[in-house]
């Protein structure tokens, strides 16, 4: 089974899932804390995961001629000069340039590398989906100190017919393995403009958005 194909049954599940829970049960659910605003940062954040399709920039200090920019393949991995088809999927950048680091140190001694992610699609746990009822339901590459704002502004907003105070927002926890429900208030973030609304999201966060029935 393909990623695509993962990814779409897992859709349907959810939106499944959020039918059958109905109103009453995520009346139930805690909401989120408000975001608190930080200087903003454009690119993925320091526990980012490299992905397919990724572009990253390697650079060598002092040894121009051995870094480069490029784009992970489809099959996770590198080449860059005097390192071949090295694994880079799956790892942080600070993971990544410790590799080439080391395989570069067969040629040069101490050779000091950084690795910076340019542009980014992040793996399946690094993404925010948005399913439901909006204009552009997506999954977008995670970035440090994304808002729930941020997300619905990159999706162009709820639908006509969203109820966005029924929204949920699924977390999943990696070290216990569950998960773990959360009400949002859509409707009175986008609609009325209530910065209380808004939350700080994390890599893998699924929103949820019904529509209304009536």
């Amino acid at each position: 089974m393909t990623f695509a194909s993962l990814g779409k049954s897992f859709t349907m599940l959810l939106i499944a899932a959020l039918s059958l829970a109905g109103c009453a049960a995520n009346s139930n659910a805690p909401e989120l804390e408000p975001a608190r605003f930080v200087a903003m940062q454009e690119g993925p954040g320091e526990e980012y995961v490299i992905g397919p399709l990724d572009e990253l920039t390697i650079h060598v200090w002092r040894n121009e001629e051995l870094g480069a920019k490029v784009q992970v393949r489809p099959d996770g991995r590198i080449t860059t000069p005097l390192v071949s088809d090295m694994p880079a999927v799956g790892k942080t950048p600070t993971m990544l340039s410790e590799d080439i680091r080391l395989q570069l140190s067969q040629y040069i001694e101490d050779p000091l590398v950084t690795v910076i992610v340019n542009k980014f699609a992040g793996t399946f746990s690094q993404q925010v989906r948005i399913v439901g009822a909006t204009e552009k339901p997506a999954s977008l590459p995670y970035r440090a100190n994304m808002t729930l704002l941020d997300a619905m502004i990159s999706v162009g907003g709820l639908s006509e017919y969203a109820a966005g105070n029924r929204a949920k927002l699924i977390r999943f926890n990696k070290e216990t393995g569950q998960q773990k429900e959360y009400r949002l208030r859509l409707g009175d973030l986008l609609n009325d403009g209530d910065s209380s609304a808004n939350v700080m999201l994390k890599p893998g966060d699924v929103i949820i958005i019904p529509e209304s029935m009536f």
